[in-house]
């Protein structure tokens, strides 16, 4: 039973010492000044991932009135956003520079198509000519994506 005594001494110590941690008061100012860069950097991060960026590139006329552009894939689709006429078939050349595996296809939901895209090489999709309308592609994860401009 000497036990007993020496742990209750321990709790009694325990409870009588200071916290581990101590709060710091801060001046209003700075914690204005954290909060107000806090929410710009959300609101930048909401722009940089989910807001238009450019007015798109004009894919050019080739041959049979098929409308072709080639664009890079490097950690994004350059360009991002393709404006075609509508009622003329599209061909889109990828050329995959990006090593990582989420870009290594790319997928067209409204035209029910995907491609595979191999590294440091050039693959092209054919599409139908289609109405005027924004249609969407986009990587394997979804995280990558780009629009189709049918003007």
């Amino acid at each position: 039973m000497s036990l007993l005594p020496g742990l209750a001494a321990a709790a009694t110590s325990a409870s009588t010492a200071e916290p581990l941690w101590r709060s710091i008061e801060q001046p209003v100012l700075l914690k204005v000044l954290v909060a107000g860069a806090g929410v710009a950097l959300i609101i930048w991060e909401l722009w940089w991932f989910l807001g238009r960026h450019g007015g798109g590139v004009a894919a050019r006329e080739g041959e049979h009135g098929l409308q072709e552009i080639t664009i890079t894939v490097d950690g994004g689709y350059a360009p991002s956003r393709i404006r075609v006429k509508a009622g003329q078939p599209v061909r889109l050349s990828f050329h995959r520079i990006d090593p990582s595996g989420c870009v290594a296809k790319v997928i067209f939901p409204d035209f029910h198509q995907s491609l595979d895209l191999p590294l440091d090489a050039t693959t092209s999709v054919d599409l139908p000519a289609r109405a005027a309308g924004s249609y969407p592609f986009h990587c394997g994860m979804n995280m990558v994506r780009g629009r189709l401009e049918v003007e």
